[in-house]
């Protein structure tokens, strides 16, 4: 069959939805399923649907498999998660990050800041918490594992049976990973996992075949090759990678400012701030906040978008929210979210309010990185059409591009398979809007947070 023909599965699990989409050799995306992503709280404590996961990706693959030749799969997946297996499957389900974990001194286990550069998190954000607590918790379940797979490369174990670590995942707040080394952190060895974790590789490395028995499922092609896979925040980064200067903001149920340039030594546990190991084994400094999570508490359940009268009317008024929306992660974890002057009257100003918050909150976090250069905006939030205008223009030295992917993550998985290939489609720029008096808005904004 020829070139023009040859396509790859991008398998791309967030937090919140999960996506299988066929995109061919030149980038055009042929056919795409999407599914939310369910937390199961059957079991022993909340945990990821995998066996859900896994019965829609088949069926999804059966359909595409008609479309085009499918000679690759590649999965990408939300970080702080972890599979314990043995050579038949689960010893334990997939635990959520966001349960809590009781009854675990984890502080006195966690390696110092200034050897992971991950900041001791809530609940199971750093993965090293969630894998001691497992241990404790069910000791006889957790002695049956052979692997401790990163969650990408626990869908290509089961996608083509080969264990594989990768540094993307490993090196993401998990406590398990020392960046500047780019090797395993002390923890590791101190909590007797070194033994459990399988052989680095590239993300962008074949591990294997399709399994038979999957191919003869889905009617793949048996010649199938199953990629390593990443962690979906540095498939974002992929396009940007030979860049020196320059922020990416990847955008979803986080948003992740990823600062080219930017030095590690100005990284501060308390605020946040992290260093991610990107695709070439590369730290990169980054700074986080549930973004997509908190626009969903302010705008509502059903967001009703805002013209600009409406923000203009907030900030006229100086209704301002403050931080924080969400129950973890951000340099305002822990902080419960207010609203100081008049609340928002309609789902309109809903929206405008939790775009407003989330503007200044992304300038915060890029001010704190010292992030300079061009800032590109991937992801979901490149659908608010106020969101960059805004952003431009409080950010007037660093020109303000989104992405015509809305989900780079899904780009970012392509480029693994094409990596010589340019990525399909373009940045458009964004134009600053801002209405009056917005400088000083911002100026009460940051004022009110030492209150």
């Amino acid at each position: 069959m020829s070139a023009m023909h040859d396509a790859l599965l991008v398998l791309d699990i967030g937090k919140t939805n999960a996506k299988l989409a066929l995109i061919d050799a030149y980038g055009t995306v042929l056919a795409e399923r999407r599914r939310p992503n369910a937390v199961l709280a059957d079991g022993p404590y909340a945990h990821h649907d995998t066996d859900g996961l896994w019965d829609w990706m088949l069926a999804a693959c059966r359909d595409f498999a008609t479309l085009a030749h499918v000679s690759a799969i590649v999965p990408v997946t939300h970080g702080a998660t972890a599979a314990l297996v043995d050579d038949d499957g689960l010893v334990l389900p997939v635990l959520d990050y966001e349960a809590a974990l009781p009854g675990l001194d984890y502080a006195a286990l966690r390696p110092p800041y200034d050897e992971t550069l991950s900041p001791g998190l809530p609940a199971g954000l750093n993965l090293g918490r969630q894998l001691a607590w497992l241990q404790a918790r069910f000791p006889a379940e957790f002695g049956r594992a052979r692997h401790i797979l990163m969650y990408p490369q626990y869908w290509a174990w089961r996608l083509c049976g080969t264990a594989a670590s990768e540094a993307t995942s490993l090196g993401c707040h998990t406590d398990l990973w020392n960046p500047r080394q780019q090797t395993y952190s002390s923890l590791v060895e101190r909590m007797g996992w070194t033994a459990l974790m399988p052989p680095l590789a590239p993300a962008h490395a074949a591990l294997g075949r399709l399994r038979p028995d999957i191919a003869a499922a889905t009617g793949l092609p048996a010649d199938c090759e199953v990629l390593c896979g990443i962690h979906d925040s540095n498939a974002s980064l992929l396009r940007y990678l030979g860049n020196e200067t320059g922020t990416v903001l990847s955008t979803g149920t986080w948003l992740i400012a990823a600062a080219f340039g930017a030095p590690l030594a100005g990284l501060r546990e308390q605020a946040d701030m992290l260093a991610n190991t990107n695709a070439l084994g590369r730290p990169v400094a980054c700074m986080r906040f549930m973004g997509g999570r908190e626009f969903g508490e302010l705008a509502g359940a059903a967001p009703v978008p805002c013209g600009f009268d409406d923000i203009e009317r907030l900030v006229a008024q100086g209704t301002l929210a403050l931080p924080c929306f969400a129950a973890t992660g951000g340099p305002f974890a822990g902080r419960a979210g207010t609203i100081d002057g008049p609340p928002p009257v309609d789902a309109r100003e809903r929206y405008a309010l939790a775009t407003l918050y989330c503007v200044l909150m992304t300038d915060y976090c890029l001010d704190a990185l010292g992030a300079a250069g061009p800032l590109a905006v991937e992801g979901s939030f490149t659908a608010n059409p106020w969101f960059g205008p805004l952003l431009a223009a409080l950010r007037p030295r660093q020109p303000v591009s989104y992405s015509d992917d809305a989900s780079g993550t899904t780009c970012g998985g392509w480029m693994l398979r094409y990596r010589n290939a340019l990525p399909p489609g373009s940045a458009s720029s964004i134009v600053a809007q801002a209405p009056a008096g917005f400088s000083a808005y911002r100026a009460r904004w940051l004022g009110a947070l030492d209150r």
